[in-house]
């Protein structure tokens, strides 16, 4: 096992077959930014989304995608510059990944690509022992969908944060309260069918605790240009309140609870989950 790796995966408490297969998930998510960065793709795209949040500001819940969005928007990009040094990145640690490319659709703005890996061969690498290893079952593959917006809505700002491992590098990402702006368009306006996605609602939970500082400008750009905010009219603070309550009246606790449980190491810290500690935690976010 690369001396790297060996350190990456130091920081992690790892028990069973989804505590291994959730640390090399974040493995390759952090040699991939790490492969980014060398293409200089930081150079006109900001990390942002959960794994943003997870990787660099130390979310307390595992994330599976890597979500950037292009500086300015650019309808002709493409992955395919950078999927050879994605592929190239993850093998110069023992990693064996490819990279597929999805085809953009006509009325997407998104551009996507999937990172592939056998989970038991991959697992091997980082000798999680023969008890875990058997528990893998033959075929399954850890899969990180890859994106990009490349119309993304402006009045956005970003930061350079740095990482020292697998070796000191920077990435490019939005400052925190556009990322929770991101955020709370997710909680409002997400389709995500019939499910609730738990996730959504614990990061929610987290900003509050940690990072309450909510670009609303941001968030009206959003909502405009996913068309779930036509008024002529501002997007102000009591609209917003308005709008995130009515969200809490209609939310499925326990399919929340239920989404996000796998992802986070003590699932019994959401017991406290409902209605009125949602309404509660709100009152908390200060608009910038």
């Amino acid at each position: 096992m690369h001396e790297a790796v060996r350190q990456m995966l130091a920081k992690y408490d790892c028990q069973k077959v989804e505590d291994y297969t959730n640390a090399l998930r974040e493995i390759f998510q952090e040699i991939a930014l790490l492969g980014l960065w060398r293409a200089k793709f930081f150079e006109k795209a900001a990390f942002y989304g959960g794994t943003a949040l997870r990787i660099l500001y130390k979310l307390d819940r595992f994330s599976e995608d890597l979500d950037f969005s292009l500086l300015q928007p650019a309808n002709d990009f493409s992955w395919e510059r950078y999927s050879q040094a994605l592929e190239r990145e993850l093998l110069a640690f023992g990693f064996e990944v490819q990279v597929e490319l999805k085809n953009k659709a006509a009325t997407s703005n998104v551009q996507s690509a999937f990172l592939k890996a056998n989970t038991l061969n991959q697992l091997l690498i980082i000798e999680p022992g023969k008890k875990i290893a058997q528990q893998i079952p033959a075929g399954q593959k850890i899969r990180i969908r890859v994106e990009v917006d490349t119309d993304p809505p402006q009045g956005f700002f970003t930061e350079a944060k740095f990482l020292l491992l697998p070796l000191p590098f920077s990435v490019r990402t939005y400052t925190l309260p556009n990322l929770f702006a991101g955020k709370m368009h997710a909680v409002l306006c997400r389709q995500w069918k019939n499910r609730v996605k738990g996730r959504d609602w614990y990061d929610l939970i987290w900003y509050c605790a940690h990072h309450p500082h909510l670009n609303l400008k941001h968030l009206e750009q959003r909502m405009r240009q996913s068309g779930d905010w036509n008024s002529r009219q501002i997007f102000d603070p009591q609209t917003f309140m308005k709008k995130l309550t009515a969200k809490i009246n209609t939310l499925d606790i326990e399919q929340a609870r239920s989404e996000v449980a796998p992802f986070v190491k003590d699932p019994s810290t959401l017991n406290i989950w409902s209605k009125e500690f949602f309404s509660a935690i709100i009152e908390r976010i200060e608009i910038v």
